[in-house]
């Protein structure tokens, strides 16, 4: 892997045979977040966040959320699917584990580094999802906790929701 690419975007063959097309009216184009979430019964969307938060997390991070990542938080501060994994964090939790992995020695001692990644989601068990902020890209990428791996799972922040609510508890993305 190139030490200059904080990710690997390498994929599986099936990766881009697996991405639905799901034509007009997605989230981030005038579509409701809320609605989305809504066609899967069982997630558990919260309130909205207040944009005073998010402006906090591109202050205290030094870098601006993903458009769509803005968007959700505005419409649903934080998702938990039907197992209780938080499947997007609230403001609070991505500004705090944020801050948490870049400043942990001990991350520091067995990890690459943190700064170019904004984390906002995990599996429960360990691996967490992010964005790349630098340089800026509006995917979201999978940290493998046991290999420290970063790798591109979704092409959007709506693929990654629908994959998440979909998967029924499975690890979609390996």
């Amino acid at each position: 892997m190139d030490m200059d690419n904080p990710v690997d975007d390498s994929s599986p063959q099936s990766f881009k045979k697996a991405f639905k097309v799901y034509g007009e009216g997605r989230p981030g184009d005038g579509c409701m977040w809320r609605e989305l979430v809504e066609a899967f019964p069982s997630a558990e969307p919260r309130d909205p966040v207040d944009p005073g938060a998010l402006d906090r997390i591109e202050s205290v991070l030094c870098q601006p959320l993903p458009g769509d990542l803005r968007a959700f938080l505005l419409e649903i501060n934080g998702l938990a699917d039907e197992y209780g994994t938080d499947v997007i964090w609230s403001a609070e939790r991505i500004l705090g584990d944020n801050l948490a992995f870049r400043n942990d020695e001990q991350y520091k001692s067995l990890y690459r580094e943190f700064d170019s990644l904004m984390f906002f989601g995990g599996n429960g068990e360990g691996d967490q999802f992010a964005f790349v902020r630098r340089p800026e890209r509006h995917e979201v990428f999978v940290w493998d906790h046991e290999t420290d791996s970063r790798i591109l799972v979704a092409p959007s922040l709506e693929h990654y929701v629908r994959s998440a609510l979909e998967s029924d508890g499975e690890d979609w993305y390996r």
